[in-house]
C-alpha cells in the first residue's frame, strides 16, 4: 500500500499537471477564438455591410415589361447580392399597417412608386463603390430616385476597421502573455523536480537525456490542453453559427481545419520550447543553488 507521503507527492503531481493543462487551455482556447475571428474578418465584416439597403424608385410612366426587362439587367450586375420588386400598391399596404390610417382612400390615390430594394455584396459597400453604382443606376431613363444611407455606409465602414484594429492589438497580447503564463506553469512543475535533475546530472546522465522525459511529458500535457482547448472553440463555433447562420461559419471547413491545426501545433510548440529553457536552466545550476 502506498505511504500517506506517497499519496501526497501523487496529489501534487496531479495538482501540477491539472494547472499546466488548465493554463495550455484557457491561453490556446482564447488564441483560437481570436484566430476563428481573425481568418473570417471579410466573411462577419461583410455580413454587417450587405445588410445596408438601397432602394430604386421609378417613374410613373414605367410599365411591367420595362420593369422586368430591367430587373432582369441589373440582376445580372456583379454588385448585386439580392433584389426585390416591390409593387406600389405593396408598399402602399405596407405603409398602411405600419402608420394604421388608408392614406390611398384619403388622398384619392396611390402617391408611392414602384421600386427595387436591392443589397450590395460586401466588397462593393464603400463610399467610393456605392456613390459610383448610384451615380450609373441613376443614368437610367427609368430611375426617378436612389435611396441609401451614405452615413451609415461610412459608419460601418468605420467601425470595422477599428474593431479590426483592436482585435489585432489583442490577440498579440494575448499571444505574449499566453506564452509567459504556459512558460511559468511549465517552469514551476520542472522546479519542484530540481533535486531529480541535479541527482541523476551528478550520476553521469547527459544534458539531453535528463531533458527527454520532461519535454515529452510536458508535450503530452501541450497536447491534452491543445485538445480541450480545439473542443472549446468547435463549441464555440458552432453556437456562432447557431446564432448568425448567414456567416455558415460551420460549412467552410477549412478556417476550422487551420485554426485547430494551429492550436494543436502551438501547444506542442510552446511546451516544447519553455521545458526546453526551463531544464536547461535548472540543469547549469549549481547544487548550492538548487535551495535558493
Amino acid at each position: 500500500m502506498a505511504t500517506a507521503y506517497e499519496r501526497y507527492q501523487k496529489r501534487r503531481l496531479l495538482s501540477s499537471y491539472f494547472s499546466v493543462i488548465l493554463s495550455i487551455f484557457l491561453v490556446l482556447f482564447l488564441l483560437g477564438s481570436l484566430g476563428m475571428f481573425v481568418i473570417n474578418y471579410e466573411k462577419i465584416s461583410n455580413n454587417f455591410k450587405e445588410n445596408i439597403p438601397m432602394s430604386i424608385y421609378f417613374k410613373e410612366d414605367v410599365n411591367e415589361e420595362q420593369l422586368a426587362a430591367y430587373q432582369t439587367e441589373l440582376g445580372k450586375q456583379k454588385f448585386i447580392k439580392d433584389l426585390t420588386f416591390v409593387h406600389k400598391d405593396s408598399a402602399a399596404n405596407t405603409h398602411q399597417k405600419t402608420i394604421g390610417e388608408d392614406f390611398v382612400k384619403f388622398l384619392g390615390f396611390n402617391p408611392l412608386q414602384h421600386s427595387f430594394d436591392l443589397h450590395f455584396k460586401g466588397a462593393y459597400i464603400e463610399k467610393d463603390s456605392i456613390k459610383e453604382i448610384e451615380l450609373s443606376i441613376k443614368e437610367n431613363p427609368l430611375v426617378s430616385e436612389v435611396a441609401y444611407d451614405p452615413e451609415l455606409v461610412d459608419l460601418v465602414n468605420k467601425n470595422i476597421k477599428t474593431i479590426s484594429f483592436w482585435v489585432l492589438i489583442i490577440t498579440a497580447v494575448f499571444a505574449f502573455i499566453s506564452i509567459l503564463l504556459i512558460n511559468s506553469s511549465l517552469r514551476l512543475s520542472i522546479y519542484s523536480k530540481r533535486f531529480i535533475i541535479k541527482t541523476m546530472q551528478m550520476v553521469g546522465a547527459t544534458k539531453a537525456f535528463i531533458r527527454k522525459p520532461f519535454i515529452w511529458n510536458s508535450v503530452k500535457l501541450g497536447m491534452i490542453g491543445a485538445g480541450f482547448a480545439i473542443i472549446g472553440i468547435l463549441i464555440l463555433t458552432a453556437y456562432a453559427d447557431s446564432k448568425l447562420p448567414t456567416l455558415e461559419l460551420m460549412a467552410d471547413k477549412k478556417p476550422i481545419f487551420l485554426v485547430c491545426c494551429g492550436v494543436f501545433l502551438l501547444g506542442i510548440v510552446i511546451t516544447y520550447i519553455s521545458t526546453y529553457f526551463a531544464t536547461q536552466r535548472f540543469l547549469n545550476l549549481k547544487s548550492d543553488d538548487l535551495y535558493l
